[in-house]
């Protein structure tokens, strides 16, 4: 068996279906190729299988309730999401489906998916009827559209005796996913250095206030998860935002405002391959900044503001021959034009075109819709996506230009 999976943290999540006996066999590869396994139950699932064989496969006590009843401490959910390297529930049902969907925390398995910080991967399994209903089709868009991976469904014989698709995917099917989930394909981004920049970033007028913007930093985040995946060494300078990449591979460095920003990207700027300008960077700060709250006293008030630094200016003007700068434009007119004379001005390879005229695109959004413009001229148009799959569409044109 292969050893790509040794050390690794897997956190597997068994639902209530006649699938998660399978899970007991899935449990005993993963430690066979070496990975470390911790199980979480729901419930309804230990009506299927008893927690103490998942503890004698994994080597590790199987949760399934917040409390132990034996001495009444507390089972950490956070910790859980914390410690592992992909959270993977397998079988997912169409229950924990729909809960996942809509955020319904009602056992340990669905507080420690909400609070994990890790890739989650899902292999549902039901019977026929229940996968096609547009309910349970419509909770698996969802969950995509929130960065989770689905785990394809096998056809064959179901549990009500019918014949089709609602199977969960085999064991040995999920660890040769898990095998390329963490060692994936070469790319041309195979160990590319990689700075990003991502989210807002936020002004100071006193110790209590600021001057910001609505970026969540999602799209940045994304793309650090995604170039990760694709074997870059990433470098993410992240904005004030409670959002944090999923993959452990990227190395984050959180920062306020702009001068913050670019003194942390200055120091990886030279010696990145790539660099992606995804932060939505205020233009401008307060010229002075009060050492306590200001206190309501005028009907007006007024504020003074000097430009903060240009970082995607400022580093282009350094920029070294072979290395790529990628940028983004927010326009709400004249998209095309406006994002053109900003990758000029600002020495890109490529801008990335977001239109407020959009629905679904734009801040705060899962979705967005973009089209990216080269120096050369070439325009690149791309339909609403997941802002993963939108990631990924980024990247692919990034390498086209390697």
């Amino acid at each position: 068996m292969s050893t790509g999976l040794k050390d690794k943290k897997i956190l597997l999540g068994v639902c209530g279906s006649i699938a998660a006996y399978k899970s007991l066999f899935l449990t005993r590869l993963l430690t066979k190729a070496g990975a470390q396994v911790k199980v979480v139950m729901t419930p309804a699932a230990t009506s299927f299988v008893q927690p103490i064989s998942f503890s004698v496969l994994s080597g590790h006590e199987c949760l399934s309730d917040y409390i132990r009843k034996d001495n009444d401490t507390w089972n950490n959910h956070v910790e859980l999401g914390l410690w592992a390297d992909i959270m993977l529930i397998a079988p997912a049902s169409a229950s924990t489906l729909s809960k996942m969907a809509n955020g319904h925390c009602d056992n340990l398995l669905m507080g420690t998916y909400l609070s994990a910080r890790c890739p989650v991967a899902i292999a549902p399994a039901m019977d026929e009827d229940m996968w096609y209903h547009g309910s349970t089709q419509r909770n698996i868009q969802t969950l995509q559209s929130y960065g989770n991976d689905i785990i394809p469904v096998g056809t064959g014989s179901l549990a009500s005796g019918l014949n089709g698709p609602g199977r969960m995917a085999e064991p040995e099917e999920i660890i040769s996913y898990l095998e390329k989930f963490f060692q994936p394909e070469a790319t041309k981004l195979s160990g590319k250095k990689i700075l990003i920049s991502a989210g807002p970033t936020y002004e100071h007028l006193d110790p209590v206030r600021f001057i910001g913007n609505h970026s969540s930093g999602k799209m940045g985040i994304a793309i650090a998860d995604a170039a990760a995946q694709r074997g870059a060494d990433v470098h993410l300078v992240l904005g004030p935002t409670d959002l944090s990449a999923h993959s452990n591979q990227v190395h984050t460095k959180k920062v306020v405002s702009a001068i913050d920003m670019q003194s942390a990207m200055s120091n990886h700027y030279d010696t990145a391959d790539i660099v992606i300008f995804a932060a939505a960077v205020a233009d401008y700060t307060p010229a002075q900044v009060s050492d306590i709250k200001i206190k309501k006293q005028d009907e007006e008030m007024t504020l003074v503001l000097r430009k903060n630094p240009d970082i995607a200016a400022d580093f282009g003007k350094i920029k070294r021959k072979g290395q790529i700068s990628v940028g983004f434009a927010l326009e709400t007119n004249n998209e095309l034009e406006n994002a053109e004379q900003k990758m000029k001005k600002k020495h890109f390879d490529l801008i990335v075109l977001n239109s407020l005229q959009d629905s679904g695109a734009g801040f705060r959004h899962q979705t967005n819709k973009i089209t990216i413009l080269d120096n050369e001229g070439n325009t690149f148009p791309f339909e609403l996506k997941p802002k993963e799959a939108v990631a990924n569409d980024i990247l692919d044109v990034i390498e086209s230009k390697l």
